[in-house]
């Protein structure tokens, strides 16, 4: 054997040892590492070149520095108040110290909402918002098209940075990939400061191409706030060719608009940009107009826990009488699965909505593959109709919801940066829940009879992609 082969064939092979090595070292999920070493050893070509681009792990990266943390904190004019005070369940105070002790994640109490589940009002709304900004606008999307509603947007955008209005984006590289340069550079040529989150360009493809910013925010001179599933682009108004576009997005005025601010600064100074010097209108009334309280949880791979499933776990583990959920995909983690089959089997009312079709094919076999373990615990599951269900909605009982960025997949708990709002609110829970019956007018309720006479490739279908799960 030639020289060359045997350097190339060590190399190789201590290539594929290394790698198994930095799997061991990371002390993951047993099943997920011993998963990885197997694909490793059985298919090391393919093995390698997946683990690069999908196996690496971000745990406990930094996404600012501990000095700027503070600084951003200090400039808020918000005082914390005692959690044991509040009039909520205990239930709710569990879950509120848990969701600060994760990232520090501040309860803002005296917050107005409004919701939104059309593209529609919630884009008219916005565009009023912005037309009216007066100090600075702050965008963060994982999707900024280039069509009607984007140059809408951006027309808008350039306008505020003419009249001396300081604009920053941050957008998705991967998101945005399909929209062309010459839309952001239109607005960077007008003054606005625009960045894409993780550019994916070689020779750092394989870095960056599995963490994505998922996150929908913005916040307006401080004072408002927006947050939700619905991206920058037409099909949140007009749909898609087999229905609606069915989305829930939120307006906040109140305190709260600080927690989105602060996430949107972490985001900021992560690329490298300075830190901001602006900041929200926080300051506490001793009587505020509103009553619903917020925090914010942001969540990615840099998070030394899971934060929002962590909640999420916590709260259904807390339900005593419903959950519902709302979620495009539904690839849960085991532990989450077992939590609300344990609370369904506890005769807690457990209903769970997906699209019957979804613009991912993948995710829907994917997602079907949990279906008949649900109802076999008795979850109630039902499939959205009328269009493609894009919701990101959990309600545990009649005081905590949930709206946000965050599906309930292993994408979102594990590899996307995410960005949720905490809601502790009788009215804004009841709303929510009467938006689910709602919608529950267009779905059609699943059976354990009537799922299994599905056709055996479907299974099949679902059997394989259920495997692809935790990098789907």
């Amino acid at each position: 054997m030639a020289w060359y082969y045997i350097v190339l064939m060590a190399a190789y092979i201590g290539t594929i040892i290394s790698l198994i090595a930095v799997v061991l070292s990371e002390n993951r999920n047993p099943v997920k590492s011993l998963a990885w070493i197997t694909v490793l050893l059985m298919v090391p070509v393919f093995g390698a070149v997946l683990y690069i681009f999908f196996g690496r792990s971000l745990k406990n990266t930094r996404m600012i520095t501990r000095r700027n943390r503070r600084r951003l904190r200090k400039r808020e004019s918000f005082k914390s108040i005692d959690i044991a005070s509040l009039t909520l369940t205990q239930a709710s105070k569990q879950q509120i110290k848990m969701a600060r002790t994760l990232n520090g994640s501040i309860y803002y109490p005296g917050n107005k909402i409004d919701i939104f589940t059309s593209g529609r009002a919630k884009f008219d709304a916005l565009i009023a918002d912005l037309q009216n900004a007066h100090s600075y606008i702050h965008l963060e999307y994982y999707i900024f098209k280039d069509d009607k509603i984007g140059n809408t947007i951006a027309d808008i955008l350039i306008k505020k940075a003419g009249e001396g209005v300081k604009v920053r984006i941050i957008y998705d590289h991967i998101g945005s990939l399909s929209t062309k340069t010459k839309f952001f550079k239109r607005m960077s040529d007008a003054g606005i400061d625009v960045y894409p989150f993780f550019r994916v360009t070689f020779p750092v493809f394989a870095t960056r191409i599995n963490w994505r910013n998922h996150r929908k925010l913005v916040i307006i001179d401080g004072e408002t706030g927006y947050i939700g599933g619905m991206n920058i682009a037409d099909r949140y108004i007009e749909g898609v060719p087999y229905g609606v576009w069915r989305d829930t997005h939120m307006r906040i005025t109140g305190p709260a608009v600080g927690g989105l601010q602060y996430a949107f600064a972490v985001d900021w100074s992560f690329m490298g940009q300075s830190l901001l010097d602006e900041s929200a209108n926080t300051s506490r009334r001793d009587k505020p107009r509103f009553n619903a309280g917020i925090q914010m949880m942001t969540s990615g791979p840099t998070s030394q826990w899971s934060n929002i499933a962590m909640v999420f776990q916590k709260a259904i583990a807390n339900a005593r009488k419903r959950v519902f959920i709302q979620t495009p995909y539904f690839l849960p983690t085991e532990s989450l699965l077992r939590t609300l089959q344990a609370v369904a089997l506890a005769k807690v009312d457990v209903r769970l909505m997906l699209p019957a079709k979804s613009d991912s094919k993948i995710l829907t076999y994917a997602s079907y593959s949990y279906i008949m373990e649900c109802m076999l615990a008795g979850i109630k599951v039902y499939l959205y109709d009328a269009g493609m269900l894009h919701a990101k909605t959990v309600l545990v009982d009649d005081e905590f919801a949930s709206v946000g960025s965050a599906n309930i997949d292993f994408r979102s708990f594990e590899h996307n940066f995410e960005s949720n709002i905490f809601i502790y609110s009788r009215e804004i829970n009841s709303e929510l829940s009467d938006i689910f019956f709602d919608d529950l007018n267009n779905c059609t309720r699943l059976s354990t009879s009537m799922w299994r006479k599905r056709p055996a490739w479907q299974k099949a279908k679902e059997s394989m992609f259920r495997l692809l799960s935790p990098v789907l």
